[in-house]
């Protein structure tokens, strides 16, 4: 968000995670996983619930480098402890270092506001201007989306967030369905992302299964789905797609836009164009 709003140039240090644009990957990398890579859905559900039941951070934070560093702003958040540095350590880290820096943390649950924190971050970073551009060019494009597939028949779309155990899509994802002209038949706009057993997600009667597992990407999130193909069959849907959950679901940021257009195309191909440079696979099942 920070590079869409022109800011690129004073963006001086970033998470492990951070991968977007490619200029992010050229900046200071301040933190790291404590979850060993390599491990399967259900191996890394299992960690990451052990350490929190312990009290214990998925995240170590760099203090001496983000020292270094002295900077005026940083951005994080509290929205959900499995996928960032606590909040309240990056506070904690902040008060400790001579230049006082302010801590804002951008904490979505809906489209609408992740589309907010661009004005919201723009008046933080002081261009103000920028993020009210951002916020109106992201809407004109779902207002966009919305006209297209005005009318069509909603298919019953299933959003999977990770597939042992499943989870359904939370937060801004069954808004991202609506909007992109879906139905979402077991999400909760704006609420968390919660689990849900084989047989539940099939008594939703399902007609598309879009497999978006947290933080992946396609090619990831395909051999996943892959690997499931025969829990994903039994659903029941007539079509099954891999996306790339980690560039267009997962991230509160403006390519979540991409993702409600994605979802256009797969929803109804003849009212969408696929867009260019976003991931998917069909998953045969």
């Amino acid at each position: 968000m920070l590079f869409a709003l022109g800011l690129g140039d004073d963006v001086v240090a970033v998470t492990h995670e951070c991968d977007y644009p490619a200029a992010a990957t050229t900046r200071t990398r301040l933190t790291r996983s404590v979850i060993p890579p390599g491990l399967a859905p259900a191996e890394i559900d299992a960690a990451v619930r052990e350490r929190l039941g312990r009290g214990e951070a998925l995240y170590e934070l760099d203090e001496d480098a983000l020292r270094e560093l002295d900077v005026e702003l940083i951005v994080t958040q509290a929205l959900c402890a499995v996928c960032a540095v606590s909040y309240d350590d990056v506070r904690a880290v902040a008060g400790r270092l001579d230049t006082r820096p302010e801590v804002l943390s951008l904490d979505p649950s809906s489209l609408a506001e992740v589309l907010g924190d661009a004005v919201t971050l723009g008046g933080a970073a002081a261009a103000a201007g920028a993020g009210a551009r951002l916020r109106a060019e992201l809407q004109a494009r779902l207002d966009e989306v919305g006209r297209a597939v005005a009318g069509a028949p909603p298919p019953r779309a299933l959003a999977l967030e990770w597939l042992d155990p499943p989870f359904v899509g939370g937060h801004w994802v069954p808004e991202m369905i609506t909007i992109a002209g879906g139905f979402d038949p077991i999400g909760t706009p704006g609420g968390r992302s919660t689990t849900a057993s084989w047989n539940e997600l099939v008594a939703t009667e399902p007609d598309v299964v879009v497999v978006m597992p947290c933080g992946a990407y396609v090619a990831e999130a395909a051999a996943q789905a892959t690997q499931y193909a025969a829990r994903l069959g039994a659903l029941g849907a007539d079509r099954v797609y891999a996306v790339d959950a980690a560039a267009s679901f997962s991230r509160p940021g403006p390519r979540l836009v991409d993702g409600v257009e994605l979802l256009a195309h797969l929803f109804h191909p003849d009212r969408w164009p696929a867009p260019p440079q976003v991931g998917f696979a069909a998953i045969p099942v």
